[in-house]
C-alpha cells in the first residue's frame, strides 16, 4: 500500500501525504508516486484544482533519512534518487490545475519544496517552516532551488539557506514563502474555499495564467501573446461575454479549449 493517496472528490482532487510515524517523510518510493499522481490528475479532466496534504498533523518532515545511506552509497544511486526527487517536484509544478498546499505542523526540507511546487500555500498559524540542508552538508536541489528563489527572491532565499533558521509563519507570510497563515481549526476549510473558487472560474484563465506567469519568468513574450490571443478567441470569452450580456450566471465548459 502507497503512503501516497489520491482522494478523487471532482472537481478536487487530494494528494495526502500519509506516513505520519514519520511525519510524512518522503521515501524514494513516495517520490515517484508524487510523479505518477501528478499525471494521474492531469488525465482527468472531470479534476479542476488540487489540494497536498499530510495526514496526522504534519505536512511533511522532507525526504526520508533513513534511507541515505543507501542512497547516497554510490554515484548511480544517489543520481537516480535526486532524479526521482527533480521529477516529481518538476511533475507538480508543471501540473496544469491550480494547486494549493495544506500546511499543518511540518514542512521541512524536501517538504517545504513539495509546497513550493505548488501555487499556494495556506499554512497554521503554528506551523513549523526550514531549508535544514547546511546543517547536514548537503545543498538543496535544482528545482527546489529554483522554486524558493522564484518565490522569495534570491537575497532571501539565501538567507534560509545559509543558516538553515526555522521560520515562523509570520515571517514566512512576510518573505511570500507562504501566502496565508490561519489558526489550525480554520485551515482545512480556508484550502478548500479557495479551491472550489477556482474550480467554478474559467479554466482557460486559470490554467492559461500558470502558463503565463512560466512564460513571463522565462521572459517568452511570443508565449504570452499566444496565450493571451487564444484566451481572446476562446469559447470561455465567449459565454463570459454571453453571460455579461443577458445579466445570468457565467456556465464555463469543463475544460479550457477554443
Amino acid at each position: 500500500m502507497s503512503d501516497l493517496r489520491l482522494l478523487l472528490e471532482p472537481p478536487l482532487a487530494r494528494i495526502v501525504l500519509d506516513r505520519p510515524e514519520r511525519r510524512n517523510a518522503m521515501s524514494e518510493a513516495m517520490w515517484r508516486d508524487l510523479a505518477r499522481l501528478s499525471a494521474e490528475i492531469e488525465a482527468r479532466a472531470e479534476i479542476k484544482a488540487v489540494i497536498v496534504e499530510g495526514a496526522g498533523g504534519h505536512f511533511c518532515s522532507g525526504a526520508d533519512i533513513a534511507e541515505f545511506d543507501e542512497v547516497f552509497a554510490a554515484a548511480n544511486s544517489a543520481r537516480a534518487y535526486l532524479g526521482a526527487i527533480e521529477h516529481a517536484l518538476e511533475a507538480l509544478n508543471q501540473l496544469d490545475r491550480p494547486t494549493l498546499a495544506r500546511i499543518e505542523g511540518s514542512a521541512v526540507g524536501g517538504g517545504l519544496a513539495i509546497a513550493l511546487a505548488c501555487d499556494l500555500r495556506f499554512a497554521a498559524e503554528d506551523a513549523h517552516l526550514a531549508v535544514p540542508p547546511a546543517k547536514l552538508g548537503l545543498l538543496y536541489g535544482p528545482v527546489e532551488t529554483r522554486l524558493l528563489v522564484e518565490t522569495i527572491g534570491p537575497a532571501a532565499a539565501k538567507d534560509l539557506l545559509f543558516s538553515a533558521r526555522a521560520v515562523e509563519p509570520q515571517e514566512a507570510l512576510r518573505l511570500g514563502l507562504i501566502n496565508r497563515s490561519l489558526p489550525a481549526a480554520a485551515l482545512a476549510e480556508a484550502a478548500e474555499t479557495q479551491a472550489r473558487t477556482w474550480s467554478r472560474l474559467s479554466q482557460t484563465s486559470i490554467r492559461g495564467a500558470k502558463k503565463a506567469v512560466r512564460a513571463a519568468l522565462a521572459a517568452n513574450f511570443d508565449e504570452l501573446r499566444a496565450l493571451v490571443e487564444g484566451a481572446a478567441l476562446g469559447k470561455d470569452f465567449r459565454e463570459g461575454r454571453a453571460a455579461f450580456k443577458a445579466k445570468r450566471p457565467v456556465n464555463f465548459p469543463v475544460g479550457p479549449g477554443p
